[in-house]
């Protein structure tokens, strides 16, 4: 197990160390800690031995050339992401070439997750390892969504498991506007509650040093959409739970070239005004979070045939993908595009956005007026 977790001065070496030949910009300062505007994302790839090579080899490579922040789930590919996190980083810390201070890892819990593999009777695991043992009801269950207090301290610990790590650095609820689709939203704002408390509680043990809500639609949908999150009513949540020094810091939602909801839809209350709405970037500015995008080349759907407006905005660059990810981590309130990669080649290929500044706010703006 590797102890410890990302300090302001451990990522700050880090930065230090592999920033020779990075531009400027790349590394953000996020509640109190640096980490680089590029993440590397672990969703897709078979639950395989090779897959798990492929990850390990490229998660190596980010990590040493200047990729510090590593998201997954404990359900991503059936627990072997986390597996593979806390295989390389033992093995690169064992091997001196980074220290556990340096790198932000986040992970999530809320989804039912298989051991390595599906198994022959799903709904029959299900059954075994949640229900029967306590941790969740069959009506706790909304979708394979289950954000119990009993499961969620039990998915943080077999995450510590999974990755080898005393301390996980973010700790999101995954797309808890599943359970919209059965609850009230009075009754959801008080599941959200109790386990906003048991996560509150494992930062007080050290378990976790922050958590958030990692989302699919939940900020994306216009506010009387059923499953439209209100992130007002989850820092009051959060308040509840821990008071008004809560540990509800980050939020990681899509933003792309093709998902702009982020920047564009007017969803959230604003802070100033009961009345006026804002936009989700907007009010996590306001309730000083950082947010992670995800889906930042849309699962390689944004990878090719972008528009040419997109390749005249970042000339500088030269592949789609490329001016993909620089869309995303330039846009104001965005700290860090995480972008699944799985080979060294796409690695290497997307540190090159790295090596120059991020996108001006006349180039952005020259993009949107052209999308207009």
């Amino acid at each position: 197990m590797l102890l410890g977790y990302a300090t302001k001065e451990g990522t700050a070496t880090y930065q230090q160390r592999v920033g020779a030949g990075l531009a400027p910009g790349h590394f953000r300062e996020a509640d109190g800690v640096v980490v680089s505007s590029i993440g590397l994302g672990t969703y897709l790839g078979e639950a395989d031995s090779h897959t798990d090579a492929l990850y390990a080899a490229a998660i190596e490579r980010a990590v040493a050339g200047g990729i510090n922040v590593l998201d997954t789930a404990i359900n991503y590919r059936h627990q072997r992401s986390e597996r593979v996190i806390g295989q390389v980083l033992a093995r690169m810390q064992q091997g001196g070439v980074v220290s556990r201070e340096e790198v932000v890892v986040a992970t999530k819990g809320g989804y039912i997750a298989f051991d390595g593999t599906v198994p022959p009777d799903p709904r029959a695991y299900v059954y075994e390892t949640v229900v029967k043992t306590g941790l969740a009801g069959p009506d706790e269950i909304v979708e394979w969504n289950c954000i119990t207090p009993r499961y969620i301290e039990a998915q943080v610990e077999r995450s510590l498991r999974n990755l080898g790590l005393a301390c996980i650095d973010i700790y999101y609820l995954h797309n808890p506007e599943a359970q919209l689709q059965k609850w009230s939203r009075a009754e959801f704002v008080r599941r959200v509650t109790e386990a906003f408390a048991v996560l509150e509680a494992q930062v007080a043990a050290g378990k976790i040093r922050r958590y958030g809500t990692a989302t699919w639609n939940g900020y994306r949908q216009p506010p009387t959409a059923r499953d439209s999150l209100s992130l007002a009513e989850l820092v009051a949540a959060a308040e509840q739970a821990g008071g008004q020094r809560h540990h509800f810091k980050v939020l990681q939602l899509p933003y792309n070239l093709a998902m702009t909801e982020a920047l564009t839809q007017r969803n959230q209350r604003g802070k100033q005004s009961s009345h006026a709405l804002v936009s989700i970037l907007e009010a996590a500015r306001d309730c000083d979070m950082t947010v992670m995008a995800s889906a930042t080349v849309l699962q390689g759907r944004l990878t090719q045939s972008l528009p040419v407006a997109v390749a005249e905005a970042f000339s500088e660059l030269s592949s789609d993908a490329q001016r993909a990810i620089q869309f995303t981590r330039s846009t104001p309130g965005i700290t860090t595009a995480l972008v699944g990669m799985k080979t060294v080649a796409h690695v290497d290929h997307n540190l090159e956005v790295a090596k120059v500044p991020p996108a001006s706010f006349a180039q952005l703006r020259q993009l949107f007026r052209s999308r207009s």
